[in-house]
């Protein structure tokens, strides 16, 4: 079977990955997949730093404001409705290029994993409720310890913090018998439908990155993001969008229990945190191209890509 050619743009966030991706659609023609899992869900824009229309230039993206906030979306669903749009578009005739920050939903949509589970049934509901009614009581660190005797490769690779994969690793060993690892090992076996190209955005200097980072919360701000955490915390969603950084760094100043400022420098504290959760994950994959986003200009950077990218389809 002839192999999907998909470009992918990795990189930690506030690397630049949507400028950059807008630039390829336009040089190939294509049409743009995002791989966030935040950017999934309706009426975040600010806080998960979503493309604007102006910013998209006309270049349409699926798998963005597709989700309704309070529901519950897993790595699964994301896997299955991303294939569909991918064929959607080459039936079109039009290059695809997948552009994102969450490498757990990119792998599992390029490595062609299978899920066993359905998430949407009784008995999943059931052990879902029961383990956050367990989270709120022990904690999340409690929680990653548990994952850890159960799986502790699923564990190495989350941080106790990332309360909804911690979860949603329980809930797929609860549900169906057996780990999320075993399900990745196993659909090893079949092979992936696809032939990406890995560009990565990143800089050599770590400092230079956080910049960005803070510089970007402080236009968050600006932007007005503390109005999406009001509606949020108005409706004490117990979908996996509470789990979106921004949200519940902000929300306690908006119940009142914190100051601002110590809300906001936790809020940057938190997003470097993720960047270098981030870099981690995706540094294991000796398939990317890195770009130093402190060493090239946005131009030089399209051009470096656009290179890289008929170099390794020569």
């Amino acid at each position: 079977m002839e192999k999907i050619p998909v470009i992918a743009i990795v990189g930690p966030t506030a690397s630049g990955k949507t400028g950059l991706s807008i630039k390829l659609a336009q040089h190939f023609d294509a049409e743009i997949v995002s791989f966030d899992s935040m950017q999934l869900y309706k009426g975040m824009d600010i806080a998960t730093a979503k493309p604007t229309e102006q910013e998209m230039q006309g270049i349409p993206h699926h798998m963005i404001d597709c989700v309704e906030r309070g529901e519950v979306f897993s790595v699964a669903r994301y896997k299955e409705a991303a294939e569909k749009a991918i064929r959607d578009i080459v039936g079109k005739g039009k290059r695809v290029i997948l552009v994102g920050g969450t490498g757990l939903y990119l792998d599992s949509l390029l490595n062609n994993i299978e899920f066993l589970d359905s998430e949407d049934n009784d008995k999943n509901r059931e052990v879902r409720e029961k383990l956050q009614a367990e989270l709120i009581e022990k904690g999340p660190e409690f929680m990653h310890g548990k994952l850890a005797g159960i799986d502790p490769k699923a564990a190495e690779n989350l941080h106790p913090n990332n309360t909804g994969r911690v979860l949603r690793a329980l809930e797929v060993f609860y549900t169906t018998g057996h780990t999320i690892s075993y399900q990745v090992e196993h659909s090893k076996d079949t092979p992936s439908p696809y032939a990406p190209i890995f560009i990565g955005l990143t800089a050599r200097d770590r400092q230079y990155l956080y910049d960005r980072i803070n510089l970007r919360v402080d236009l968050m701000l600006q932007d007005g993001i503390l109005n999406e955490v009001e509606e949020f915390v108005a409706e004490e969603s117990k979908s996996t969008a509470r789990q979106a950084i921004g949200l519940k760094e902000l929300a306690p100043y908006i119940r009142g229990e914190e100051d601002l400022v110590t809300c906001v420098e936790r809020l940057k504290q938190e997003t470097r945190r993720y960047a270098k959760r981030q870099l981690t994950w995706f540094r294991r994959n000796e398939k990317i191209n890195w770009l130093f986003i402190d060493e090239m200009s946005p131009e030089e950077l399209v051009t470096e890509a656009i290179k890289i990218i008929e170099r390794e389809e020569a």
